[in-house]
Protein backbone atom coordinates (compact mmCIF):
# COMPACT_ATOMS: atom_id res chain seq x y z
CA UNK A 1 0.00 0.00 0.00
CA UNK A 2 1.10 3.42 -0.54
CA UNK A 3 0.89 5.60 2.42
CA UNK A 4 1.22 9.51 3.16
CA UNK A 5 1.62 10.69 6.40
CA UNK A 6 0.32 13.70 8.20
CA UNK A 7 2.14 14.49 11.82
CA UNK A 8 0.38 16.88 13.75
CA UNK A 9 1.11 18.02 17.29
CA UNK A 10 4.24 17.68 19.09
CA UNK A 11 7.68 16.66 18.50
CA UNK A 12 7.01 13.67 20.59
CA UNK A 13 5.04 12.41 17.57
CA UNK A 14 7.51 13.39 14.95
CA UNK A 15 9.84 10.91 16.93
CA UNK A 16 7.45 8.36 17.09
CA UNK A 17 6.66 8.40 13.48
CA UNK A 18 10.25 8.54 12.46
CA UNK A 19 10.34 4.83 13.85
CA UNK A 20 7.01 4.15 12.08
CA UNK A 21 8.04 4.56 8.91
CA UNK A 22 10.94 2.50 9.44
CA UNK A 23 8.52 -0.40 10.23
CA UNK A 24 6.05 0.59 7.84
CA UNK A 25 8.49 0.30 5.17
CA UNK A 26 9.83 -3.12 6.52
CA UNK A 27 6.16 -4.70 6.09
CA UNK A 28 6.76 -3.88 2.32
CA UNK A 29 4.27 -0.42 2.39
CA UNK A 30 5.78 2.39 0.49
CA UNK A 31 5.77 6.09 1.56
CA UNK A 32 4.67 8.54 -0.57
CA UNK A 33 4.72 12.61 -0.85
CA UNK A 34 2.07 12.87 -3.76
CA UNK A 35 -1.54 12.46 -2.46
CA UNK A 36 -2.92 11.82 -5.46
CA UNK A 37 -0.70 8.85 -5.53
CA UNK A 38 -1.30 7.41 -2.33
CA UNK A 39 -4.03 4.20 -1.68
CA UNK A 40 -4.11 5.51 1.98
CA UNK A 41 -3.12 8.32 5.02
CA UNK A 42 -2.23 7.71 8.24
CA UNK A 43 -2.84 10.84 10.29
CA UNK A 44 -1.08 11.50 13.85
CA UNK A 45 -3.24 13.84 16.03
CA UNK A 46 -3.14 15.70 18.90
CA UNK A 47 -5.64 15.92 21.59
CA UNK A 48 -3.78 18.38 24.05
CA UNK A 49 -6.41 21.64 23.92
CA UNK A 50 -9.06 22.63 21.85
CA UNK A 51 -7.83 24.12 19.20
CA UNK A 52 -5.15 20.85 18.59
CA UNK A 53 -8.02 18.82 18.46
CA UNK A 54 -10.07 20.79 15.90
CA UNK A 55 -6.91 21.10 13.64
CA UNK A 56 -7.17 16.89 14.18
CA UNK A 57 -10.72 16.99 13.47
CA UNK A 58 -10.57 19.37 10.71
CA UNK A 59 -7.28 17.32 9.22
CA UNK A 60 -9.48 13.70 9.52
CA UNK A 61 -12.47 15.75 7.58
CA UNK A 62 -10.52 16.98 4.72
CA UNK A 63 -9.27 13.10 4.31
CA UNK A 64 -13.00 11.54 4.67
CA UNK A 65 -13.80 14.10 1.86
CA UNK A 66 -10.75 13.57 0.01
CA UNK A 67 -11.83 9.54 0.17
CA UNK A 68 -15.64 10.33 -0.86
CA UNK A 69 -13.72 11.96 -4.46
CA UNK A 70 -11.64 8.58 -4.94
CA UNK A 71 -14.41 6.36 -4.27
CA UNK A 72 -16.29 8.59 -7.21
CA UNK A 73 -13.73 7.86 -9.64
CA UNK A 74 -13.49 3.95 -8.41
CA UNK A 75 -10.55 3.95 -5.89
CA UNK A 76 -10.32 2.68 -2.88
CA UNK A 77 -8.92 4.76 -0.64
CA UNK A 78 -8.04 4.13 3.30
CA UNK A 79 -8.01 6.54 6.36
CA UNK A 80 -6.27 5.65 9.37
CA UNK A 81 -6.22 7.89 12.79
CA UNK A 82 -3.87 7.50 15.36
CA UNK A 83 -2.32 8.92 18.57
CA UNK A 84 -3.56 11.27 21.59
CA UNK A 85 -7.46 12.41 20.53
CA UNK A 86 -8.29 8.87 19.75
CA UNK A 87 -7.01 7.98 23.16
CA UNK A 88 -8.43 10.39 24.67
CA UNK A 89 -12.05 9.76 22.66
CA UNK A 90 -12.17 6.23 21.83
CA UNK A 91 -15.45 5.79 21.82
CA UNK A 92 -16.71 9.24 20.26
CA UNK A 93 -14.88 9.59 17.03
CA UNK A 94 -15.81 6.17 15.59
CA UNK A 95 -19.28 7.01 15.80
CA UNK A 96 -18.52 10.76 14.50
CA UNK A 97 -16.66 10.16 11.77
CA UNK A 98 -17.41 6.38 10.55
CA UNK A 99 -15.79 6.83 7.13
CA UNK A 100 -12.66 6.31 8.88
CA UNK A 101 -11.31 2.29 8.13
CA UNK A 102 -8.88 2.33 11.44
CA UNK A 103 -9.00 4.10 14.58
CA UNK A 104 -5.50 3.65 17.21
CA UNK A 105 -4.76 5.14 20.22
CA UNK A 106 -0.92 5.91 21.67
CA UNK A 107 0.50 3.26 20.83
CA UNK A 108 4.41 1.85 20.13
CA UNK A 109 5.24 2.60 16.51
CA UNK A 110 6.06 -1.24 15.22
CA UNK A 111 2.55 -2.26 16.88
CA UNK A 112 0.89 0.54 15.05
CA UNK A 113 2.75 -0.56 11.94
CA UNK A 114 1.81 -4.47 12.45
CA UNK A 115 -2.42 -3.57 13.12
CA UNK A 116 -2.74 -0.84 10.76
CA UNK A 117 -4.55 -3.17 8.11
CA UNK A 118 -5.67 -5.85 10.46
CA UNK A 119 -8.56 -4.18 12.54
CA UNK A 120 -10.84 -1.36 12.88
CA UNK A 121 -9.95 -0.45 16.31
CA UNK A 122 -6.84 -0.61 18.53
CA UNK A 123 -7.23 1.32 21.47
CA UNK A 124 -5.60 0.19 24.75
CA UNK A 125 -3.86 1.57 28.36
CA UNK A 126 -1.32 4.01 26.31
CA UNK A 127 2.20 2.66 25.53
CA UNK A 128 4.08 5.25 24.85
CA UNK A 129 7.40 4.15 25.05
CA UNK A 130 9.28 1.72 22.78
CA UNK A 131 12.38 -0.13 21.50
CA UNK A 132 14.42 1.20 18.77
CA UNK A 133 14.96 -0.90 15.36
CA UNK A 134 15.38 1.95 13.17
CA UNK A 135 13.74 5.17 11.62
CA UNK A 136 13.65 7.21 8.45
CA UNK A 137 14.11 10.67 8.58
CA UNK A 138 13.72 13.44 6.15
CA UNK A 139 16.63 15.23 4.93
CA UNK A 140 17.15 18.08 7.51
CA UNK A 141 19.62 18.33 10.04
CA UNK A 142 18.44 17.54 12.97
CA UNK A 143 16.21 15.13 14.52
CA UNK A 144 13.83 14.74 17.45
CA UNK A 145 14.81 11.63 19.81
CA UNK A 146 11.69 10.75 22.42
CA UNK A 147 13.20 9.84 25.67
CA UNK A 148 9.73 9.47 27.96
CA UNK A 149 6.45 10.64 28.00
CA UNK A 150 3.80 10.66 29.86
CA UNK A 151 3.17 11.96 33.03
CA UNK A 152 3.07 12.28 36.78
CA UNK A 153 3.03 15.75 37.79
CA UNK A 154 -0.80 16.96 38.39
CA UNK A 155 -1.10 21.03 36.76
CA UNK A 156 -4.53 21.53 37.11
CA UNK A 157 -4.60 22.83 33.61
CA UNK A 158 -3.13 19.82 32.40
CA UNK A 159 -4.94 16.86 30.55
CA UNK A 160 -2.35 14.67 29.10
CA UNK A 161 -2.10 12.14 32.27
CA UNK A 162 -5.33 10.77 31.51
CA UNK A 163 -4.96 9.85 27.98
CA UNK A 164 -0.88 9.50 27.58
CA UNK A 165 -0.42 7.60 31.06
CA UNK A 166 1.89 7.76 33.80
CA UNK A 167 5.92 9.26 33.01
CA UNK A 168 7.37 6.20 31.58
CA UNK A 169 11.36 6.45 30.66
CA UNK A 170 12.67 4.73 27.67
CA UNK A 171 15.99 2.44 28.40
CA UNK A 172 19.22 4.98 28.44
CA UNK A 173 21.46 2.07 25.94
CA UNK A 174 18.14 2.45 23.87
CA UNK A 175 18.35 5.70 23.44
CA UNK A 176 22.44 6.03 23.30
CA UNK A 177 21.81 3.27 20.29
CA UNK A 178 19.52 5.53 18.53
CA UNK A 179 21.03 8.67 18.57
CA UNK A 180 24.30 6.99 17.37
CA UNK A 181 22.52 5.71 14.15
CA UNK A 182 21.03 9.58 13.56
CA UNK A 183 24.53 10.62 13.81
CA UNK A 184 25.85 8.11 11.85
CA UNK A 185 23.57 9.31 9.11
CA UNK A 186 24.45 12.79 9.21
CA UNK A 187 22.24 14.39 11.53
CA UNK A 188 24.12 17.13 13.53
CA UNK A 189 21.39 18.07 15.64
CA UNK A 190 19.65 15.65 18.38
CA UNK A 191 16.66 17.10 20.00
CA UNK A 192 15.63 15.71 23.34
CA UNK A 193 11.92 15.48 23.83
CA UNK A 194 9.82 13.97 26.82
CA UNK A 195 6.51 15.86 28.81
CA UNK A 196 9.65 16.83 31.21
CA UNK A 197 12.87 15.91 30.48
CA UNK A 198 13.91 16.10 34.23
CA UNK A 199 12.10 13.20 35.49
CA UNK A 200 13.87 11.03 32.68
CA UNK A 201 14.53 7.57 34.05
CA UNK A 202 13.37 8.62 37.64
CA UNK A 203 10.94 4.98 36.95
CA UNK A 204 13.61 2.94 36.02
CA UNK A 205 16.63 3.89 37.92
CA UNK A 206 15.47 5.69 40.77
CA UNK A 207 16.15 9.20 39.99
CA UNK A 208 16.80 11.57 37.21
CA UNK A 209 19.34 9.81 34.45
CA UNK A 210 19.16 13.28 32.45
CA UNK A 211 23.00 13.82 33.30
CA UNK A 212 23.44 10.88 32.51
CA UNK A 213 21.99 10.74 29.55
CA UNK A 214 23.90 13.66 28.15
CA UNK A 215 26.79 12.26 28.91
CA UNK A 216 26.33 9.10 27.49
CA UNK A 217 25.58 11.12 24.52
CA UNK A 218 28.25 13.84 24.59
CA UNK A 219 30.54 10.96 24.46
CA UNK A 220 29.31 9.90 21.02
CA UNK A 221 32.11 10.31 18.37
CA UNK A 222 30.95 13.36 16.04
CA UNK A 223 30.36 16.86 15.42
CA UNK A 224 26.85 17.57 16.50
CA UNK A 225 24.54 19.43 19.01
CA UNK A 226 22.22 17.89 21.64
CA UNK A 227 19.13 19.85 22.43
CA UNK A 228 16.92 19.23 25.69
CA UNK A 229 13.28 20.23 25.49
CA UNK A 230 10.62 21.11 28.04
CA UNK A 231 11.86 21.19 31.99
CA UNK A 232 9.60 21.26 34.70
CA UNK A 233 10.92 24.01 36.48
CA UNK A 234 9.80 22.86 40.08
CA UNK A 235 12.27 19.65 38.90
CA UNK A 236 15.15 21.29 37.50
CA UNK A 237 17.67 20.37 40.41
CA UNK A 238 21.90 21.46 40.59
CA UNK A 239 22.65 18.07 38.62
CA UNK A 240 20.63 18.51 35.77
CA UNK A 241 22.18 21.88 35.28
CA UNK A 242 25.80 20.71 35.52
CA UNK A 243 24.61 18.03 32.89
CA UNK A 244 24.56 20.67 30.70
CA UNK A 245 28.38 21.49 31.00
CA UNK A 246 29.67 18.74 28.22
CA UNK A 247 31.12 20.49 25.15
CA UNK A 248 28.05 18.87 22.81
CA UNK A 249 25.33 20.25 25.39
CA UNK A 250 23.92 23.37 23.64
CA UNK A 251 23.30 26.16 26.53
CA UNK A 252 19.46 26.48 25.60
CA UNK A 253 17.27 25.96 28.43
CA UNK A 254 13.36 25.32 27.41
CA UNK A 255 11.84 25.92 30.99
CA UNK A 256 8.29 26.48 30.82
CA UNK A 257 6.98 28.73 34.14
CA UNK A 258 2.95 29.04 33.38
CA UNK A 259 3.11 32.37 35.11
CA UNK A 260 4.70 34.91 37.45
CA UNK A 261 1.70 35.86 40.01
CA UNK A 262 2.21 33.46 42.82
CA UNK A 263 -1.70 33.19 43.22
CA UNK A 264 -2.40 31.61 39.54
CA UNK A 265 0.47 29.72 40.53
CA UNK A 266 -1.07 27.83 43.33
CA UNK A 267 -4.28 27.62 40.99
CA UNK A 268 -1.88 25.74 38.47
CA UNK A 269 -0.42 23.31 41.09
CA UNK A 270 3.05 24.39 40.71
CA UNK A 271 5.50 24.93 43.81
CA UNK A 272 7.92 27.18 42.94
CA UNK A 273 7.26 31.07 43.78
CA UNK A 274 8.01 33.33 41.19
CA UNK A 275 10.50 34.78 43.76
CA UNK A 276 12.06 30.40 43.72
CA UNK A 277 11.95 30.84 39.76
CA UNK A 278 13.88 34.04 39.27
CA UNK A 279 16.67 32.39 41.84
CA UNK A 280 16.79 29.25 39.11
CA UNK A 281 17.35 31.46 36.22
CA UNK A 282 19.51 33.93 37.82
CA UNK A 283 21.52 30.82 38.77
CA UNK A 284 21.46 29.29 35.10
CA UNK A 285 22.64 32.50 33.85
CA UNK A 286 25.79 32.61 36.67
CA UNK A 287 26.91 29.18 35.74
CA UNK A 288 26.13 29.83 31.60
CA UNK A 289 26.57 33.25 30.80
CA UNK A 290 25.71 32.57 27.24
CA UNK A 291 22.89 30.90 28.38
CA UNK A 292 19.55 30.93 26.28
CA UNK A 293 16.04 31.15 28.66
CA UNK A 294 13.07 29.92 26.81
CA UNK A 295 9.57 29.73 28.33
CA UNK A 296 5.88 29.40 28.04
CA UNK A 297 2.83 31.17 30.05
CA UNK A 298 -0.67 30.35 29.76
CA UNK A 299 -2.68 33.75 29.91
CA UNK A 300 -6.46 33.80 31.07
CA UNK A 301 -5.96 30.88 33.76
CA UNK A 302 -9.44 30.77 36.29
CA UNK A 303 -9.49 33.51 38.40
CA UNK A 304 -6.84 35.81 36.93
CA UNK A 305 -6.82 39.05 37.76
CA UNK A 306 -5.19 42.54 35.87
CA UNK A 307 -3.40 42.60 39.04
CA UNK A 308 -2.45 38.99 38.69
CA UNK A 309 -1.20 39.59 34.58
CA UNK A 310 0.37 42.77 36.07
CA UNK A 311 2.82 40.40 37.77
CA UNK A 312 3.10 37.98 35.32
CA UNK A 313 4.40 40.85 33.26
CA UNK A 314 6.83 42.34 35.57
CA UNK A 315 8.06 39.25 36.23
CA UNK A 316 8.72 38.84 32.46
CA UNK A 317 10.50 42.08 32.06
CA UNK A 318 12.92 41.33 35.41
CA UNK A 319 13.57 38.08 34.16
CA UNK A 320 14.13 38.95 30.47
CA UNK A 321 13.66 35.26 28.56
CA UNK A 322 15.44 35.35 25.26
CA UNK A 323 12.44 33.35 23.66
CA UNK A 324 8.89 32.97 25.03
CA UNK A 325 5.80 31.41 23.84
CA UNK A 326 2.14 32.70 25.23
CA UNK A 327 -1.11 31.17 25.00
CA UNK A 328 -4.58 31.70 25.98
CA UNK A 329 -5.70 28.84 28.60
CA UNK A 330 -8.01 26.38 27.14
CA UNK A 331 -10.86 25.24 29.17
CA UNK A 332 -10.53 21.43 29.00
CA UNK A 333 -13.43 19.29 30.61
CA UNK A 334 -11.58 17.02 31.79
CA UNK A 335 -9.11 18.86 33.71
CA UNK A 336 -9.14 20.23 37.57
CA UNK A 337 -8.98 23.56 35.97
CA UNK A 338 -12.52 22.96 34.62
CA UNK A 339 -13.83 23.49 37.93
CA UNK A 340 -12.08 26.18 39.26
CA UNK A 341 -14.37 29.87 39.09
CA UNK A 342 -13.85 33.36 37.81
CA UNK A 343 -13.08 31.90 34.29
CA UNK A 344 -11.82 34.97 32.36
CA UNK A 345 -13.95 36.07 29.21
CA UNK A 346 -11.91 35.24 26.24
CA UNK A 347 -11.79 38.69 24.48
CA UNK A 348 -10.11 39.79 28.02
CA UNK A 349 -6.82 37.26 27.78
CA UNK A 350 -6.72 38.31 23.66
CA UNK A 351 -5.88 41.69 24.84
CA UNK A 352 -3.68 40.75 27.99
CA UNK A 353 -2.47 38.21 25.39
CA UNK A 354 -1.50 40.60 23.10
CA UNK A 355 0.34 43.08 25.92
CA UNK A 356 2.17 40.32 26.75
CA UNK A 357 3.74 39.45 23.88
CA UNK A 358 4.32 43.40 22.55
CA UNK A 359 6.66 43.69 25.85
CA UNK A 360 8.02 40.14 25.10
CA UNK A 361 9.13 41.32 22.12
CA UNK A 362 11.06 44.52 23.37
CA UNK A 363 12.67 42.42 25.36
CA UNK A 364 13.81 39.94 22.67
CA UNK A 365 14.70 42.44 20.32
CA UNK A 366 17.32 43.87 22.75
CA UNK A 367 18.36 40.06 24.21
CA UNK A 368 19.22 39.64 20.60
CA UNK A 369 21.21 42.37 19.69
CA UNK A 370 24.42 41.26 21.81
CA UNK A 371 24.95 38.94 18.94
CA UNK A 372 25.92 41.62 16.79
CA UNK A 373 29.73 41.57 15.64
CA UNK A 374 29.67 38.21 17.25
CA UNK A 375 30.76 35.12 15.17
CA UNK A 376 28.91 31.92 16.24
CA UNK A 377 28.30 28.56 14.53
CA UNK A 378 25.41 28.06 12.42
CA UNK A 379 23.85 25.01 11.65
CA UNK A 380 22.64 25.17 8.24
CA UNK A 381 18.72 24.33 6.88
CA UNK A 382 18.04 25.18 3.48
CA UNK A 383 19.11 27.80 0.80
CA UNK A 384 16.87 30.24 -0.94
CA UNK A 385 17.76 32.08 -4.13
CA UNK A 386 21.51 32.59 -2.49
CA UNK A 387 20.36 32.74 0.56
CA UNK A 388 21.14 30.61 3.70
CA UNK A 389 19.25 30.04 6.13
CA UNK A 390 20.05 28.45 9.17
CA UNK A 391 20.23 28.51 13.66
CA UNK A 392 22.75 29.17 16.37
CA UNK A 393 22.46 27.33 19.66
CA UNK A 394 19.80 29.85 20.69
CA UNK A 395 17.15 28.98 18.40
CA UNK A 396 15.48 25.60 18.07
CA UNK A 397 14.00 24.59 15.19
CA UNK A 398 10.45 25.53 14.04
CA UNK A 399 9.49 27.42 17.34
CA UNK A 400 12.66 30.22 17.42
CA UNK A 401 14.16 32.32 15.18
CA UNK A 402 16.86 32.05 12.36
CA UNK A 403 19.99 32.97 10.82
CA UNK A 404 20.37 34.74 7.31
CA UNK A 405 23.18 35.21 5.14
CA UNK A 406 24.25 34.74 1.91
CA UNK A 407 26.01 31.69 -0.25
CA UNK A 408 25.50 28.47 -1.80
CA UNK A 409 26.41 24.38 -2.03
CA UNK A 410 27.20 24.43 1.57
CA UNK A 411 25.69 21.84 4.63
CA UNK A 412 26.18 21.32 8.64
CA UNK A 413 28.16 23.88 10.87
CA UNK A 414 29.56 26.97 9.21
CA UNK A 415 30.69 30.35 11.20
CA UNK A 416 28.96 33.36 10.83
CA UNK A 417 29.34 37.36 11.85
CA UNK A 418 26.11 38.28 12.62
CA UNK A 419 25.60 41.93 11.75
CA UNK A 420 22.04 42.69 11.78
CA UNK A 421 19.40 41.29 14.38
CA UNK A 422 15.76 42.09 15.09
CA UNK A 423 13.60 40.66 17.18
CA UNK A 424 13.56 37.29 16.28
CA UNK A 425 15.88 36.90 13.33
CA UNK A 426 19.55 37.27 12.92
CA UNK A 427 21.39 38.27 9.93
CA UNK A 428 25.06 37.99 8.80
CA UNK A 429 28.11 37.10 6.78
CA UNK A 430 30.17 33.68 6.20
CA UNK A 431 33.36 33.53 7.90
Amino acid sequence: MKLYIVVLGCPKNEADFALFKHHIKQLGHEIVDDLDEADGVVIDTCGFILDAKQESIDTVLEFVEHKRKQQKEGRDFKIFVTGCLVQRYPKELPVEIPEVDGWFGVLPPKVLADNLEKTKKYVTDPIAVYDFEGRVDDDLPYAYVKIADGCDRACTFCTIPKFKGGFVSRKLEDIVKEVKHLVAHGKKEIILVAQDTTGYGVDLYGKSMLPELLKQLNDIPGDFWIRVMYMHPDHVTDEILEGFSYQKVVKYFDIPVQHGSDKILKLMNRTKTPEGLEDLFEKIRTMYPEAVLRTSVIIGFPGETSQDFEELLEFIRRVEFDKLGAFMYSDEEDAPSYKLPHKVRPSTAQKRLDQLMEAQAEISFIRNQRYVGKVIDVLIEEEASGVLIGRGYMDAPEIDGNVFFKGSNLKGFVRVKITEADTYDLEGELV
